[in-house]
């Protein structure tokens, strides 16, 4: 090949394919010839490749996934469907031959797994980990193949897989049946929206082809797929292995009289409803490239556009019409769903990254509170309160958790009380956005309707979830004005409100000083009140105990608090624990610019242990309190508090003086 010339190997196959009765080496000269509108080469095979290019671009695209428990041989049965479509080089299939003698598990026989197993680990573990992509077209279809995990520890990876696909292709071993994994998947394939199954019941040549076998697992499975709503499930009894209706008919199985898996893929129908809700683009850039020209890029989700569409902005409801459609190859008369435009519009509105340009006369929704279905990803638990990023569309929002309502055995489907989320569970929460968004239910619209959620400190993805419906309250909740506002109470009181929120390993001097403090301003003649994490929990917080999501909900509550305080022109000093930095820049980000002051009272653990005024080290060393933040919970230090005292270099009278001095700066 020349350099500089990439062509799909699948496209590279069929073009050796055209060129049979000639050279390899005329068949590249003929897709170079056909590659390069400037060659002079005659070759009436390039003719051909560009015949079958134009109808490789028309052939329907149909993404699927492999899943299932360990061992049922997924990636043996994309292994062997790339073989069997012949989408194989010879030096694939030489790397193949070795691999199988060094890694397979059919002693030295072709191992058709390591076609899709590509890391190390795999490899040696015989396992699935990471999602595997593969690419590969008939002459009815194209198809891109997602190979999922099948341990339980890498659902997270299985979910990531799902997320695009349109048809899944679930496994099960038919000396095994219907396993916990199989159940897991298939609830995971139903909630991220997947309407189409493949059950394809493997091994059956270890079972001698038993018909009733298959009839049994095939029954098993359609009660399943009843209870969790997915509609449509096709079986197929198959060897992988050995390719036993896999892409064609097998005499081991007469009494099969339906498609071959492959027969099946090439026919499905996958179309959905998207295309009946109106027109949905989620703006993923404002294209300005000079004074001249503002258009709004981004993908169609859902629906069509021509020029002269009225359509509606959203969040912010102001209309226009479409003036053009642009790509790159010029203006368009028409757009459809999964095509990336830029739109231009008759009036000047304010639209940004992650709005929605949508049809006027069928509008998305709008609301900031939804019941969703989450799927947790994290190894640390999901803990109700705190706050996370939500991305939805080309939209990033800060979201909450406000209630779980109850978590979901995947094996049967029962509905458990729960208080937090832990690695892989599944739950159905009511969510609180910090601003409204344009969104659809997910069963209308994956693209408004699946979002992840972001941790805000790592940037980790720690789960996805689908929306079910906007809360009512969010639509019947507004706002009330008042007249007598925050500055008009700050400027009766003639200082300006606050919130000093003094944090500390207990027993580090956090009340002292606030007390301290509080005492020299109101000799001065401020209006200040004090919140005291122990004062609080005999009241508003009474039913709190001190596990991490308690904590959690103790600190939004008081937060929450001081900002009535100060909207009242208050200065509230904030004397708690507050061990998590999730949960204080929580707290900051309600007070406007330089209302929150953050004071760290640094206390080394010893320090305050040795204090232990009333005696609660003892206690939790003894296992007498559990949860006890700096013995078996974390304290996670500021990193950049306005205010750091240090307990050991000063005493508790010459630190509130630095926090009041601070204070009147």
């Amino acid at each position: 090949m020349k350099p500089g010339l990439e062509i799909r190997d699948s496209e590279f196959a069929q073009a050796r394919g055209v060129a049979a009765e000639g050279s390899t080496d005329k068949a590249e000269a003929s897709v170079l010839a056909f590659a390069n509108p400037e060659s002079r080469i005659p070759n009436s095979t390039g003719d051909a490749i560009a015949a079958y290019l134009q109808q490789h671009e028309r052939k329907s695209l149909l993404r699927f996934i492999t899943c299932g428990s360990v061992d049922d041989g997924k990636s043996t049965l994309i292994g062997r469907l790339l073989h069997d479509t012949q989408r194989l080089f010879e030096d694939q299939l030489a790397a193949l031959d070795a691999d199988s003698r060094r890694h397979g598990t059919r002693n030295g026989e072709v191992d058709y797994a390591l076609l899709v197993d590509g890391l190390a680990a795999e490899r040696e573990q015989g396992i699935t980990i990471d999602v595997a992509y593969r690419y590969f077209g008939t002459d009815q279809r194209k198809f891109i193949v997602a190979d999922c995990p099948g341990h339980e520890q890498y659902t997270r990876n299985m979910a990531t897989g799902a997320s695009t696909a349109d048809l899944a292709v679930v496994l099960v071993d038919a000396r095994k049946g219907l396993l916990t994994q199989t159940r897991r998947h298939s609830y995971i394939v139903s909630l991220l929206g997947i309407r189409h199954v493949l059950l394809a019941v493997n091994k059956m040549d270890l079972v001698d082809f038993d018909q009733e076998v298959f009839d049994r697992i095939v029954g098993e499975y359609r009660e399943l797929a009843a209870k969790l709503g997915i509609e449509n499930v096709h079986a197929v009894p198959l060897s992988a292995l050995n390719g036993d209706n896999l892409t064609t008919a097998s005499a081991s199985t007469p009494w099969y009289t339906g498609p071959s898996v492959l027969e099946h893929l090439e026919t499905v129908d996958v179309s959905h409803r998207a295309a009946e809700i109106g027109l949905r683009l989620p703006v993923q850039w404002v294209n300005r490239p000079h004074q001249d020209f503002r258009g709004f890029a981004g993908t169609i989700t859902a629906g069509s556009v021509r020029p002269g569409d009225e359509i509606v902005a959203l969040p912010s409801g102001r209309r226009s019409r479409v003036q053009r459609i642009v790509t790159a190859d010029g203006d368009l008369a028409q757009a459809f769903a999964g095509q990336a435009v830029t739109l231009t519009l008759a009036d000047e509105l304010d639209i940004s990254r992650g709005d929605v340009i949508a049809s006027a006369a069928q509008p998305a929704q709008v609301a900031d509170q939804f019941a969703a279905h989450l799927l947790w990803m994290d190894a640390k638990p999901l803990l109700p309160s705190r706050s996370y990023w939500l991305k939805i569309g080309t939209r990033t929002v800060a979201v909450s958790i406000t209630e779980i309502k109850h978590k979901i055995d995947v094996n049967t489907q029962a509905q458990l009380a729960a208080r937090q989320l832990e690695l892989n569970e599944v739950a159905y929460c009511n969510l609180s956005l910090d601003q409204p968004i344009a969104f659809e239910a997910y069963r209308d619209n994956r693209g408004l309707g699946g979002f992840v959620l972001i941790d805000r400190q790592t940037n980790a993805t720690v789960a996805a979830g689908t929306l079910d419906f906007a809360l009512r309250r969010a639509e019947n909740i507004h706002w009330q004005p008042v007249d007598v506002d925050k500055a008009a109470r700050s400027r009766s009181k003639r200082q300006t409100p606050r919130c000093v929120w003094f944090t500390g390993l207990s027993g580090s001097g956090k009340s002292t000083i606030a007390n301290l403090v509080d005492k020299q301003l109101h000799a001065l003649g401020h209006h200040t009140f004090i919140l005291d994490g122990d004062n609080v929990r005999h009241g508003l917080n009474k039913d709190l105990g001190f596990t991490d999501a308690d904590r959690v909900e103790n600190i939004r509550r008081v937060a929450e608090v001081a900002k009535l305080m100060t909207d009242a022109g208050l200065i509230v000093l904030v004397s708690f624990i507050s061990p998590f930095r999730a949960e204080r820049r929580l707290a900051r980000e309600l007070f406007g610019e330089s209302e929150f002051v953050e004071v760290f009272v640094d206390t080394p653990l010893g320090e305050a242990e040795r204090r232990d005024v009333k005696g609660l080290y003892a206690k939790a060393r003894a296992g007498k309190i559990p949860n006890f933040t700096g013995i078996d919970s974390p304290y996670e230090a500021p990193e950049s508090p306005e205010l750091r005292l240090d307990t050991l270099e000063e005493d508790a009278q010459a630190l509130a003086q630095r926090v009041v001095d601070y204070l009147r700066d």
